[in-house]
C-alpha cells in the first residue's frame, strides 16, 4: 500500500465513522430529550448536515473525502479512461474502509450513550415509498457532486452536500440515508437511527440505482470536455 492511498484509506475509515456517529449519537440525544417527533427529526437532520459539511471540509484534503461508497463507485467510473484513473483494487479497499468506519462509528456512538454496542436494530424499513425516497435521495446527491465535480465548482461541496442531506431528511419518506455504508452501520445500532439488517439490502440496491441515475444526469447535462473532466475530477477524489 503506498502512502497516498494509506492516507486516504484512514481519512475515508475515519471520516466515514463520524459520520455515523454523529448520525446515530444526534438521533439518541434526541430520542432522550424529547417525545416530539418532528422535534427529534429536526436535531437529528440539522446536526447530520452540519456534521457532514464539516467532516468533507476536513477530510478532503486527504483524499476527496466521499464517505460513501457509491460516490467512491461513481469516481472510479468517471476517472478510468482518464490520466487519473486507479486500479479497481484501490477502489474496493477505500470502499471496505467506509463500511468498517461505519461500522466502527454507530460501535462508538452507542458507547458513548451507554447502549449496547453492536446490537442489530429491530427497526424495519421496508415498502416502495421508502425505497424510492431512497433512489431520489441518493441521485440527487450524486448530481450534486458530479455536477459541481464536471462544472469545476467542488469546493462547494461541503455546503452542498450537508445542505442536501438535511434537506432530504424531511421530503423523503426514508429519512434519506444515501449511502450503503451509513445503512450497513446503522444495521448494528438498535438505537433512533438504526435500520432492520433484513431491511439494509433493499435500501442498497435503491441507493445503488439512485447513484446510477443521478451520475448519469449530471453528465448528461454537463457534458465536459475531456481535459475539463480530468481536472476536476482529480479535484473529486483530492
Amino acid at each position: 500500500m503506498n502512502l497516498p492511498l494509506a492516507r486516504r484509506l484512514a481519512a475515508e475509515f475515519t471520516g466515514t465513522g463520524l459520520l455515523v456517529a454523529v448520525v446515530v449519537g444526534s438521533g439518541i440525544a434526541a430520542t432522550r430529550l424529547t417525545d416530539d417527533a418532528a422535534l427529534r427529526l429536526l436535531v437529528n437532520s440539522l446536526v447530520t448536515a452540519m456534521g457532514l459539511a464539516l467532516l468533507i471540509l476536513v477530510f478532503m484534503p486527504a483524499g476527496g473525502a466521499q464517505l460513501n461508497p457509491v460516490v467512491t463507485g461513481a469516481d472510479w467510473l468517471l476517472r478510468r479512461r482518464t490520466a487519473q484513473r486507479y486500479p479497481i483494487r484501490h477502489a474496493v479497499a477505500v470502499i471496505g474502509g467506509q463500511i468498517a468506519g461505519a461500522i466502527a462509528g454507530a460501535a462508538l456512538a452507542d458507547a458513548m450513550f451507554g447502549q449496547t454496542m453492536l446490537s442489530p436494530s429491530h427497526t424495519a424499513r421496508t415498502g416502495t415509498p421508502l425505497l424510492l425516497s431512497e433512489v431520489i435521495a441518493t441521485a440527487g446527491l450524486l448530481l450534486v457532486i458530479v455536477t459541481l465535480a464536471r462544472t469545476g465548482r467542488i469546493q462547494h461541496a461541503s455546503w452542498a452536500v450537508g445542505a442536501w442531506i438535511g434537506a432530504a431528511y424531511w421530503f423523503t419518506a426514508s429519512t434519506s440515508f444515501a449511502n450503503p455504508a451509513v445503512t450497513i452501520g446503522r444495521t448494528l445500532t438498535d438505537t433512533y437511527a438504526g435500520i432492520a439488517p433484513s431491511s439494509a439490502p433493499a435500501f442498497i440496491a435503491a441507493q445503488i440505482t439512485g447513484g446510477a441515475l443521478g451520475t448519469l444526469l449530471a453528465i448528461a447535462l454537463y457534458p465536459a470536455s475531456r481535459d475539463k473532466t480530468a481536472e476536476t475530477q482529480e479535484q473529486l477524489a483530492g
